[in-house]
């Protein structure tokens, strides 16, 4: 098991940026494929983006593609999550997560899939 903290949540104004990190613990950080998750209040969980255990592929949700960017450094155990543009649909709770992998190149976009997850960090995007 992967013990995962988020960090850099806050308020922001639309159209601000903020970048969220996930620094991980426990065990091989590069043996783990790490995705990113949003819960907006009253909502269900959903997928935002996902990178591959060597960072060479990674995934967005539509709505967030071109806007958000997924990145991790293996030597500092760290995933991040580049946030541009922000709206206030952007409001959410954000939850990094991690899936064990055989496969430098696979990434996962169903919250089923992961095992491992952070306790969440909230992000408020002001109108």
């Amino acid at each position: 098991q992967v013990q995962l903290v988020e960090s850099g949540g806050g308020l922001v104004q639309a159209g601000g940026s903020l970048r969220l990190s996930c620094a991980a613990s426990g065990r091989t950080f590069s043996n783990y494929v790490m995705g990113w998750f949003l819960q907006a209040p009253g909502k269900e969980r959903e997928f935002v983006a996902a990178i591959s255990r060597s960072g060479g592929s990674a995934f967005y949700a539509d709505s967030v593609k071109g806007r958000f960017s997924i990145s991790r450094d293996n030597a500092k155990n760290t995933a991040y999550l580049q946030m541009n543009s922000l709206t206030p649909d952007d409001t959410a709770v954000y939850y990094c997560a991690a899936r064990l992998s055989i496969r430098s190149n696979d990434y996962y976009t169903s919250e089923n899939e992961y095992r491992d997850w952070g306790q969440g960090t909230q992000v408020t995007v002001s109108s």
